[in-house]
């Protein structure tokens, strides 16, 4: 089996961020977390640690890759290429981004017509509902599509997927132990 990966960096980083901030107690909870705009500045994920979780779950990687906007940093995206995924980038429009999830569906359909329905998966990591559609697609083609994410993704996305996956779970381990 070929695992094929496909990750909305900014809202698996921004999501990351507000769920650390309810596990430290800034936040009631997510809910408030994401009404009052708490986030964990401090909280930076292990890209390693995802790529393992997605990526490596028993089944060979046909590929992963990764959009959204640089960070203050040049170096991030060299890293995550380091890490096994391929990058993709868009600017930010007036602080936010603009066409990413429009890219990832659009690449995710594009690639459903050479992977193997048989011998291969479609992993997602991301938590909103605009990737109903391409989701609910894919499966009505005959793909196997799992949704990796934090609990508080769209409740759409997580009935729509084959399989969701909750990474809270996987919390302590997608904190970067760099300090």
């Amino acid at each position: 089996m070929l695992t094929y990966t496909y990750v909305d960096n900014s809202n698996f980083f921004i999501e990351g961020q507000r769920l650390s901030a309810v596990k430290k107690g800034m936040a009631l909870n997510i809910w408030d977390a994401i009404n009052r705009n708490i986030f964990d500045f401090s909280w930076q994920p292990d890209y390693g640690e995802l790529h393992e979780i997605v990526c490596k779950n028993g089944h060979a990687i046909g590929y992963a890759k990764m959009w959204g906007s640089p960070p203050p940093y040049d170096t991030f995206w060299a890293k995550r290429e380091k890490e096994g995924f391929q990058v993709k980038t868009y600017e930010k429009s007036y602080g936010k981004e603009k066409m990413v999830d429009t890219a990832i569906v659009t690449q995710m359909i594009e690639d459903s017509f050479s992977i193997d329905k048989l011998n291969g998966e479609i992993c997602l990591v991301a938590g909103d509902k605009d990737y109903v559609p391409a989701v609910e697609s894919l499966k009505k083609r005959g793909y196997i599509v799992k949704v990796f994410f934090w609990g508080h993704a769209a409740g759409e996305l997580r009935k729509a997927a084959s399989k969701f996956i909750n990474l809270d779970n996987y919390f302590d381990n997608l904190k970067s132990k760099i300090k």
